[in-house]
């Protein structure tokens, strides 16, 4: 079979290690996470050395370029299965270096433009994604994605990649159906702790259904639209259990709501300690906001030290 490399591609560096001529066709997909924000010329200085025994056919950088460091024709050394990685595109992407290894959005991107360019060029017409061990790794009920956690004892493709292979296959499938790049715009939901708290999100969802779910898992998240606005806040962020705040400035506004969009009430707490009595995430708080328990309203946790 002819194999041919994707159009896609900035840059190129090819690993010493690799073994010519894969001994399978392609009909597999592994994603992977790097565990750094890198860029793909990153990316193919570590894969270059021969001391690190390690390589993928693609990378992704975190500005969404993507990187060819082993050609389609030829296996890499990615997945610790050699079985795996002669049958599969292996594809590194930029993320986090801590748990859940969250990947940004350009990479993200970029990662779906090459999985439907990889699929159309070596027939495979659908993405099939379980979360059944044994089905991926026996391409039982047609399963085509594969993981590095499958084979070895490793977290890879962390939390966040793995927790949307489902929602990769059904964007990569809507392209692959349609014949055409040209699609409805749909709404990307973020699950975060705030909106401006890039660092701590939980996952990203086309569907609000899933996006509440991850939410609801996640205490202390809610989940907000492409314009930052709070759609939902897991019932599990809110706590009625009442706790005592030491308040160490005298100006700290009460608000009429958890958030810096309620109006203030013209009010301040003063210097002194307060009893809060009920805990909501809201813009313009880190910590959250908490209600005192005279009623007065809502303050910003930031600003109080728990006794």
């Amino acid at each position: 079979m002819a194999y041919t490399n994707s159009k896609l591609v900035n840059y190129t560096r090819i690993s010493p290690n690799r073994s010519v001529n894969r001994n399978h066709k392609i009909d597999t997909i592994s994603i992977h996470c790097v565990v750094g924000q890198c860029s793909v010329e990153t990316l193919g200085s570590i894969f270059a050395s021969a001391s690190k025994e390690a390589s993928s056919n693609y990378g992704i950088g975190y500005d969404g370029r993507v990187g060819l460091y082993v050609e389609e024709k030829d296996r890499s050394w990615c997945t610790s299965s050699a079985s795996n990685d002669n049958r599969a595109i292996t594809i590194e992407v930029a993320s986090d270096t801590y748990h859940p290894y969250r990947v940004n959005d350009a990479a993200y991107k970029s990662l779906i433009k090459l999985l439907v360019d990889i699929c159309k060029r070596n027939g495979i017409k659908k993405l099939v994604w379980s979360t059944n061990k044994s089905e991926r790794m026996n391409h039982l009920n047609g399963c085509n994605m594969t993981v590095h956690r499958d084979y070895a004892n490793k977290s890879c493709p962390g939390d966040y990649l793995y927790n949307l292979h489902g929602q990769i296959a059904k964007e990569v499938n809507a392209q692959l159906g349609s014949g055409s790049s040209s699609t409805t715009k749909k709404t990307l939901y973020r699950v975060r702790k705030t909106w401006n708290d890039v660092k701590s999100q939980k996952g990203a969802f086309y569907d609000l259904s899933n996006a509440k779910k991850c939410a609801d898992k996640n205490k202390g998240y809610s989940v907000f639209d492409e314009n930052g606005k709070a759609v939902y806040t897991s019932k599990a962020t809110n706590s009625t259990s009442s706790f005592k705040v030491q308040i160490s400035i005298s100006d700290l506004n009460i608000r009429k709501g958890p958030g810096t969009n309620y109006a203030a009430t013209g009010r301040f707490t003063g210097k002194g300690v307060f009893t809060i009595v009920e805990t909501k995430q809201g813009a313009g708080s880190a910590k959250g906001w908490g209600k005192l328990k005279s009623g007065a309203g809502w303050i910003a946790l930031d600003y109080a030290t728990r006794i």
